[in-house]
């Protein structure tokens, strides 16, 4: 570590949101924490995403603000108040927008890290006081590579995330009441993006496919009306190889991952609690590259569409022709394959 740093005994990290860029900082986290094993790390999070940090052993203390809290004078100075608190010789604005690099600044930190020129927006950098400029393809390398302004050279490792207890226990006791056995798949057909979103009934074709060469059924999750209705339509066109979940918190839903023999999804954030988890993974990629946002670790297979189908980048939210470009065979192939290994081993 860089002589000048060595002090640094409290450190915050800003990662705000989403579910999916929050894991994929955590690496980040936990490298930090094997190098400073002594320091007090705190974490600045929207909303619900701070489940997923809380009780884990690379974080120490996790503030929370509302999605819009920079249009609340009353909630900025209530996170003022908390970042003050905390008093961080150090902030790392992971996510380097102007509503991160705020909360950075808000903490009064003399030392706050952000991304260059090239890989930051709105204006963050200039309320940075150092920068670096990644050479990383996947962003959770990239995130990593922050640590290199205060001279720690860090690997990206796993993200050690820890065993809900009590979560674990609701889950488990919903799985054995279902009475079809321990070994189960989960489908994530929901997605923030509808370019990022496979259709329905590919993924209840996928489900029958594996009930009937494996006898593997799918517990199919969802989050909110519009993806209730996609696994309502999934079960329905494959009645006797799924299984609708309840709605889970984010920690249910990580709980009921833990437990599966694989995760199929698209690019959203499920994707990635469920391979921060352990769980292997199928990440169906559209509109963004796999090398760039895949499930982090070993295990999992990424399927991309074809590169001639790529959207342009005006158009990544909302073209479908990526997604529909992947087919059923090629899932249903990455998870023969998964399962073939978890076997083996």
């Amino acid at each position: 570590m860089n002589e000048h740093f060595r002090n640094i005994r409290r450190i915050v990290i800003v990662r705000l949101s989403a579910l999916g860029d929050v894991l994929h900082a955590v690496p980040m986290a936990v490298a930090l924490r094997a190098s400073m094993p002594q320091a007090h790390i705190g974490w600045v999070v929207e909303g619900r995403f701070g489940e997923v940090l809380a009780d884990h052993p690379a974080v120490d203390t996790v503030m929370t603000a509302p999605r819009g809290w920079l249009k609340s004078p009353s909630t900025i100075l209530r996170l003022r108040r908390e970042l003050r608190a905390f008093s961080p010789d150090l902030v790392f604005d992971v996510q380097s927008l102007f509503k991160s690099a705020v909360a950075g600044w808000l903490s009064g930190a003399p030392v706050r890290v952000g991304f260059g020129a090239s890989q930051s927006r709105e204006g963050s950098r200039l309320l940075h006081t150092h920068h670096v400029t990644s050479t990383s393809v996947h962003v959770v390398e990239r995130n990593c590579e922050l640590l290199r302004a205060i001279g720690i050279e860090a690997v990206a490792g796993g993200s050690t995330m820890p065993l809900w207890h009590a979560e674990q226990n609701h889950i488990d006791a919903w799985i054995r009441e279902q009475r079809h056995g321990s070994r189960f798949a989960v489908m994530n057909p929901g997605a923030g993006w509808p370019s990022k979103i496979w259709p329905a009934e590919r993924f209840a074709t996928v489900a029958k496919r594996l009930f009937h060469s494996s006898g593997i059924r799918s517990v199919v999750v969802w989050g909110g009306n519009k993806e209730e209705a996609m696994a309502e339509i999934i079960c329905a066109a494959a009645p006797a190889a799924t299984i609708k979940a309840p709605r889970t918190s984010l920690r249910e839903l990580g709980s009921l991952a833990r437990r599966a023999v694989v995760f199929i999804s698209s690019d959203t954030g499920p994707l990635h609690l469920a391979a921060a988890i352990g769980t292997p993974c199928v990440g169906l990629f559209g509109p963004l590259p796999a090398t760039r946002n895949g499930p982090w670790g070993v295990g999992h297979i990424s399927i991309e569409a074809l590169p001639e189908t790529q959207p342009a980048w005006h158009d990544r939210k909302t073209c479908m022709r990526s997604i529909l470009g992947i087919s059923v065979d090629s899932v249903v192939a990455a998870v023969e394959q998964i399962s073939s290994q978890s076997h083996a081993a």
